[in-house]
């Protein structure tokens, strides 16, 4: 079962990053307030880049890099996309 590291632009410009098995159920969980707390606030979300992993933990990995990254940089990925 493939896992996804992926990272969703909200309704003010910002972004959340996370990690599931599901990407656009998850992403759909979001927009309907199931999501975490962060985006509950920032409705609607978009998903706007996504990578695919073999297992849970390097999909875990990525998003913890991910989360390191500043706005920008994040940007960037989005963009080159």
């Amino acid at each position: 079962m493939p896992y996804y590291a992926y990272i969703l632009e909200c309704a003010d410009k910002t972004y959340y990053t996370g990690s599931t098995d599901n990407i656009y159920g998850r992403a759909a969980e979001h927009n309907e307030g199931r999501g975490a707390e962060y985006t509950k606030r920032r409705r609607p979300v978009k998903l706007v880049y996504y990578e695919e992993f073999g297992n849970r933990s390097l999909a875990m990995k990525r998003e913890r890099e991910l989360k390191k990254l500043s706005r920008q940089d994040k940007k960037k990925l989005v963009e080159s996309r």
